[in-house]
């Protein structure tokens, strides 16, 4: 284990451009998880993080120390709590994080049974908490447009609680290629379809496309979809945010497949 307390040594210096800048997470292929749940997270997938850093302070605490040292890395860094609390996202810095490798681009899958297909998803959050649904859903894949959010960054990250690890996540996807090829329902919501999400059989494979945060789908995007639907909405809200109408939907298909 090496310790440093130097905010001029290069590597804590190529560690603050890591955490605050999305071009460098792309450029390296790798990003950082903060706090004790998602480096387990990451951990229980059967990762092995290329740095493992502490603060002194909490390496002082015996229960975060034996984590520090269990979780498997490359390398392992005991920082000053300054230092580390510059290279936090946080407002208040976990205590312990760990540098990982993102997964690299691999080749589409030729069989998909359930997945979502996401358009220009701008909001890390919601990002993040489609993840986390997905997950709790048993959708086992998630496709992004070129235009969407980096996936694996700290904000979308965070709010995915751990999800990023038990998902196939696809980047920079032709949702309009992928989608035409698609053996199954491709299902975009509506806010004017005459038919409720409850009405439609979800019982077999279903794409579920949703579009940006704002403008909702491109025209050509919207044209893939097979079925149009709404989800019902008796109070004079015009609109759900698009991570619960992922949750809404993805739940309903769920309760759709017990029942049968």
């Amino acid at each position: 284990m090496k310790s440093i307390r130097s905010r001029d040594n290069p590597q804590i210096k190529a560690l603050i451009k890591l955490a605050g800048s999305s071009r460098e997470r792309r450029r390296t292929g790798s990003t950082i998880l903060e706090g004790e749940h998602l480096v387990r997270a990451y951990q229980e997938s059967g990762g092995i993080a290329e740095t493992i850093l502490v603060s002194e302070s909490a390496l002082a605490r015996p229960e975060l120390r034996s984590f520090f040292e269990s979780v498997p890395a490359h390398s392992r860094l005991a920082l000053s709590d300054e230092l580390l609390g510059r290279i936090s996202q946080l407002v208040s810095a976990a205590g312990v994080a760990a540098v990982v490798k993102t997964p690299r681009p691999v080749p589409l899958p030729k069989s998909v049974s359930n997945c979502l297909l996401l358009e220009n998803i701008q909001d890390p959050g919601n990002l993040g908490s489609i993840l986390r649904t997905a997950v709790a859903a048993g959708v086992p894949q998630v496709f992004l447009s070129k235009s969407s959010v980096f996936a694996w960054s700290p904000k979308v990250i965070r709010a995915g609680m751990g999800a990023h690890f038990f998902l196939s996540i696809f980047e920079g996807v032709d949702v309009d290629e992928f989608g035409r090829s698609f053996r199954g329902s491709v299902v975009a919501m509506e806010p004017r379809a005459r038919a409720s999400l409850y009405e439609l059989d979800l019982k077999g494979p279903v794409a579920w496309l949703f579009g940006n945060e704002g403008a909702g789908l491109s025209e050509g995007t919207g044209r893939l979809a097979t079925h149009r639907v709404r989800i019902p909405m008796p109070g004079p809200a015009e609109s759900l945010n698009v991570a619960a109408a992922v949750a809404i939907c993805l739940f309903e298909q769920i309760r759709q497949r017990s029942a049968a």
